[in-house]
């Protein structure tokens, strides 16, 4: 030690993009000279760059960095975020809306749900949605901050941007980048770990703890170290995707739309400066030619780039931590973007890791730990997404008669059949979703509860008249006095208007 202070632990990222620059902000600005932090990669490797729609925590995780949010959007051409719209998912037509928000105002014995489904019965026939804040602004395309935090919302941004916008950061808290690509990864002869990256150029990057970021690729976590993956195609059987930009020709609106096909769904993510577009497939139901002509007989504006195509395997990595490797990002699994948890793997894994940063040896109770969380993480989130294919009424094509039919985990038959006959929704640990969340999937998907808790009884017709009227009323008047969307993204961020194209 020196004056105090421990000597630095060497910690290596592999990769950029927005894995490894969101790891190297985090750990630069929360650790500060008790790492010593390198990342390496190549500006000859280009990034997935894709993941464009986000989810809640993220504000929280740009606020544990002290990012300033309006600099943060203005950087990244960011939109505000309320939730997504998906189209044609119970039934060619149909849609719904998962929002962010609460919706109504619940009884710590149970979700408002309940006081809702038991309205019916009384005669209040209007629309679960009408209660929640965050959807109706959102399909009104309106937004502003409220007090005490009153709106529920992510962003919608550039990823690449973002990552440029994190490097800067990163830098300026002292992380040191050596570019070049990676020729091979030794492993010490005793211990098995990771010793060192070595580039193609012949330098020798040594460290203690690396982390991967390499992507699908997962050079370190599974070429080098073999760590294992779980396949979930049989339950998310996408293996394909299509994404492009184009051009702005209505202001953006403040949420994601998930429009599903007879073979997957498509994407379209409102920035600032254009929107980000994205078809996802089955390639057992649909070739890649058709796929890109399906895309472009379904975007808005003018194409502003060349399409990129992606194959991937939905399922997770079987060790996230393995030895003295983390995998960060897509080398740890991937999850269709169906609900945005790209970006906030990542950050789950990233401000876990921090957490659990070892002083010294790397205790194993540590990794089970890590892996533990980790993997619970993936498997729920997993679950929530199986819902959206499981829970259709979808016919008219193989693709969707496949995931009608196709058993399910039991963790989430549990789910959804406590559900249909009860009402209820109960999470385990920090479950990323929301009970709300799975309500307004569940219903806008076709499972209504066939009962509801009996504590709703308990309010007289009155009662139940002044409760939903005044939470309606609220919402209402609340979304009236909210700003346009568009509008407030420009004055927020100091930019000028957003331009479009008829």
């Amino acid at each position: 030690m020196t004056d105090g202070i421990p000597h630095p632990r060497r910690i290596v990222i592999a990769g950029g993009g927005t894995a490894g620059w969101m790891a190297a902000a985090a750990i630069a600005r929360t650790l500060g000279r008790t790492a010593d932090l390198t990342l390496v990669e190549s500006d000859a490797i280009g990034t997935i760059g894709v993941g464009e729609s986000t989810i809640p925590p993220l504000v929280v995780y740009n606020r544990l960095l002290g990012i300033n949010e309006a600099e943060f959007m203005r950087a990244t051409q960011a939109t505000f975020k309320l939730g997504i719209l998906f189209d044609d998912w119970k039934q060619v037509g149909d849609r719904y809306f998962h929002s962010f928000g609460a919706t109504g105002k619940d009884h710590w014995s149970a979700g408002f749900q309940h006081f809702w489904l038991y309205g019916r019965t009384r005669g209040h026939d209007q629309s679960y949605d009408d209660y929640c804040l965050e959807l109706i602004a959102a399909l009104q395309g309106k937004f502003a901050h409220l007090p005490d935090d009153g709106m529920n919302y992510a962003y919608q941004l550039d990823s690449t941007l973002y990552a440029k916008f994190l490097r800067t950061m990163a830098e300026g808290d002292g992380t040191k980048r050596v570019e070049g690509k990676i020729a091979r990864v030794d492993l010490d002869g005793e211990s098995g770990n990771i010793a060192a990256l070595v580039l193609e150029s012949g330098m020798r990057v040594e460290g203690d703890l690396f982390l991967d970021c390499t992507g699908f690729c997962a050079v370190l976590i599974e070429q080098a170290l073999h760590a294992g993956f779980d396949d979930w195609t049989h339950y998310l059987p996408c293996d394909s995707a299509i994404a492009l930009q184009t051009e702005n020709v209505r202001p953006p609106v403040p949420y994601t739309r998930a429009m599903a096909h007879d073979a997957g769904w498509q994407w379209r993510i409102p920035l600032q400066h254009r929107s980000g577009n994205g078809l996802v497939y089955c390639s057992r139901y649909l070739s890649r030619d058709d796929a890109l002509e399906r895309l472009l007989g379904n975007v808005e504006g003018d194409v502003l780039t060349e399409p990129n195509f992606l194959r991937f395997t939905t399922g997770s990595r079987r060790r996230q931590w393995y030895r003295n490797c983390i995998a960060i990002g897509l080398s740890g699994g991937f999850m269709e973007p169906l609900e945005s948890t790209s970006i906030h793997l990542i950050q789950r894994a990233v401000l876990r890791l921090i957490r659990m940063m070892p002083m010294g040896e790397i205790s194993a109770r540590d990794v089970a730990e890590f892996n533990d969380q980790q993997d619970e993480d993936t498997r729920q989130i997993r679950d929530f997404l199986i819902l959206h294919y499981k829970a259709t009424e979808r016919r008219d094509s193989p693709f969707w008669r496949q995931c009608a039919a196709m058993t399910i985990p039991d963790s989430l038959a549990q789910k959804i059949e406590l559900f249909r006959e009860t009402g209820r929704v109960f999470r385990k640990n920090e479950e990323l979703f929301a009970e709300n969340s799975w309500v307004q999937v569940m219903m806008g998907q076709g499972i209504i509860p066939r009962t509801y808790h009996p504590i709703a009884e308990k309010l007289r017709d009155d009662e139940v008249d002044k409760l939903l009227g005044t939470i309606r009323d609220n919402v209402s008047r609340t979304v009236a006095s909210l700003p346009e969307h568009g509008a407030y993204v420009a004055r927020y961020c100091g930019a000028a208007t957003p331009t479009t194209r008829g």
